[in-house]
């Protein structure tokens, strides 16, 4: 069994599989070696790689940072006008920072506060117990699971920011055979040496160009996560410790003590099971499988050029066209963002473009929605 399938709540650290996939799928890594600096040992990008699937850090705490420039000012500049949270949620999301503090002392014992412009949102992973709350109209919700929700193979809500050890696995799950991967030397991220792993598609429909892994020395997680666009030379995203800390952070941390005044749902403290849990928002690693739905998500390809494909429920395709009836802020704000979307044709049919540095995603007039890390060209061939 891999480190990830034995320990994916965690997600800081990588599945072992990854190193095999790419010592032994044609990725040329045992051959580069790294031209560290005096005070670090060389390790091969191999190295680097059973050093990311071992890592066993026994908790750590610190400040992630996330910062991301994806070449959508129209978008951009748009969501910001909107205001509000959702808006200006979009605009950091694609244009901005985002900043979060980090606490870890084990699978079960995790805590992450997302501080922004309109206050905190504080999730805490306690044993059984989970949290969620903001400062903004200080309300939260209380979950008690019980079962397989309250195994340590659960992560948190997706809506909780990516950390550095998010991104890489997610890049290093997307290694084959034509990825190209080596080592540039050494770093200091965070006051702490670390060596670059570079990881670099081959595949022409990909539209990333090199995606940069620092990794601490000593611990071997990854302290930074650059991603590249081709020919570009500033990062399109960066997820990186601004500051870290390896000892383990005080049992406090993770009790949370409601603030005065605080509206706290309860409802969700009778102990769940997996499909209660499910609908609170905490994902089970079965939830992205296809189940034969209409609107089930279908992944197509693999590695840096897979696409996902989606088909709206027909009340939201509604919504998003001139002829619906949808009302509200958030049917306003749909409508906003896709008249300001170039429409596109072939013989497919007709739809709208969004396209930034590292992705593409197409809206059909049909109501199917198709995304990746690709060229334009790439999407309208499997639509």
């Amino acid at each position: 069994m891999s480190v990830w399938k034995s320990r994916p709540a965690l997600r800081w650290l990588v599945p072992g599989a990854t190193a095999v996939v790419v010592i032994g799928g044609g990725a040329a890594a045992g051959t580069i070696v790294a031209s560290a600096e005096p005070s670090l040992p060389d390790r091969s990008a191999a190295q680097l790689l059973v050093d990311l699937s071992s890592a066993k850090p026994a908790g750590l705490s610190g400040t992630v940072v996330q910062s991301a420039d994806l070449g959508l000012p129209g978008v951009a500049g748009l969501a910001g006008s909107l205001g509000g949270s959702a808006g200006g949620g979009l605009t950091s999301l694609i244009a901005g920072s985002n900043t979060a503090r980090v606490w870890y002392a084990g699978e079960d014992k995790v805590r992450v506060a997302l501080q922004s412009t309109q206050g905190e949102t504080d999730v805490i992973r306690n044993g059984p117990d989970l949290w969620q709350w903001s400062s903004s109209d200080n309300t939260g919700t209380h979950l008690k699971l019980k079962g397989d929700a309250a195994s340590p193979k659960h992560s948190l809500p997706s809506s909780v920011p990516s950390s550095p050890q998010d991104a890489a696995a997610a890049a290093l799950a997307a290694i084959d055979p034509s990825t190209k991967v080596e080592t540039t030397g050494a770093a200091q991220v965070a006051g702490r040496d670390a060596y670059e792993l570079v990881l670099s598609p081959k595949d022409t429909d990909s539209l990333v160009g090199q995606v940069r892994l620092a990794i601490d020395a000593e611990q071997h997680i990854p302290l930074r996560v650059e991603v590249y666009a081709k020919n570009t030379v500033k990062p399109a995203v960066r997820v990186a410790f601004d500051t870290i800390s390896f000892q383990v952070p005080d049992a406090e941390q993770f009790t949370f003590n409601p603030p005065p005044g605080a509206k706290i749902d309860e409802a969700g403290t009778k102990a769940l099971d997996q499909a209660d849990a499910t609908k609170k928002g905490v994902p089970h690693p079965s939830s992205t499988a296809p189940s034969g739905a209409k609107n089930d998500p279908k992944v197509i390809g693999k590695g840096w050029t897979t696409i996902v494909s989606a088909t709206l429920p027909t009340d939201a395709l509604s919504e998003l066209t001139t002829a619906g009836k949808g009302t509200g802020k958030e049917a306003d704000t749909a409508k906003a963002l896709l008249g300001v979307l170039p429409e596109v044709s072939g013989s497919w049919g007709k739809g709208r473009l969004l396209t930034g540095s590292l992705f593409s995603v197409l809206i059909t007039d049909d109501g199917r929605v198709l995304a990746g890390l690709v060229t334009p060209e790439a999407l309208y061939k499997v639509a």
